[in-house]
């Protein structure tokens, strides 16, 4: 069987071979675009998340998918998205949440506006719970939000509020009663975050691995199970990226499971995962 019949053969299949050459090939693109370094332990997720897109195009090799992203811009957002993880859930890692809460808030409710960023909110859940969080502490009016994330695939997802009622199961009953409208007839097994809630965030497209926009200052910032994805290089010019847009005295979350030891010294620790910008100096 020649070679053309077999690469046939595996496509009709639904079996799509990665070698090592084109895996490097995006290895180096996902790093390029979004400073994500790839383990050789990915090569599966890489396999799977774009497989359905070589069929879409009709493609049986996947450095002809990898020649068609240098050429479509649409298509090269969507290997994006498919690429970037994407895993989260309300309340994740509550331990923040009950921080902001317990500890920072109340320091802020003197000030006019309050504003918060959520640097890697995926497909919502996050900056929801750090709205009904902030409504709970400070109310509906004074502060706001910028949720951002290099996906439009999920921030898509992100803006509609709309969420399966498995979703729901690390929301409190009372917030769950308070923010979240349950579906009826067609609609019945999903919720619906209150309206309110969703005015006050703004979702945008941000790339971290590039020169940032202008987005003013912020009191909080969120960046949680992102940095665990970059090498100390990357790291480190994010953290020069975001850190000037951090008000002094203000707080930086990453997740439990990562660390920024060796990378800034611009920040001091609080406790592990959390970290304050020192007051600026008189």
């Amino acid at each position: 069987m020649n070679t053309a019949m077999t690469k046939t053969l595996e496509t009709t299949s639904g079996s799509l071979h990665l070698d090592v050459r084109e895996f490097r090939q995006f290895q180096a693109f996902i790093y390029e675009v979004a400073g994500i370094s790839l383990s050789d332990a990915k090569k599966p997720l890489v396999v799977g998340r774009l497989s359905k897109r070589l069929k879409h195009h009709g493609l049986i090799r996947f450095n002809d998918y990898f020649n068609l992203l240098q050429q479509d811009r649409e298509e090269r957002q969507t290997a994006i998205d498919l690429l970037t993880t994407n895993e989260t859930y309300f309340f994740r890692e509550p331990k923040h949440f009950d921080f902001l809460r317990d500890r920072i808030l109340p320091g802020l409710k003197s000030k006019a506006k309050v504003r918060v960023w959520s640097g890697a909110c995926s497909s919502g859940e996050e900056p929801y719970t750090l709205a009904m969080v902030l409504t709970e502490g400070l109310g509906h009016t004074n502060w706001e939000m910028l949720a951002s994330d290099i996906s439009t695939r999920v921030l898509a997802r992100a803006q509609t509020g709309h969420y399966t009622m498995d979703d729901a199961e690390g929301i409190p009953r009372h917030l769950l009663r308070k923010y979240c409208l349950k579906g009826v007839g067609s609609q019945a097994g999903t919720f619906l975050m209150d309206p309110t809630l969703r005015s006050r965030i703004k979702f945008q497209q941000i790339n971290l691995n590039t020169a940032l926009p202008a987005l003013g200052e912020f009191d909080v910032i969120f960046l949680r199970n992102v940095m665990i994805y970059f090498d100390p290089d990357t790291k480190r010019k994010v953290m020069q990226r975001m850190l000037p847009l951090l008000k002094p005295g203000g707080h930086f979350m990453i997740s439990h499971s990562e660390s920024l030891n060796g990378i800034t010294d611009g920040l001091v620790p609080v406790q592990p995962s959390i970290y304050r910008k020192p007051d600026a100096q008189a």
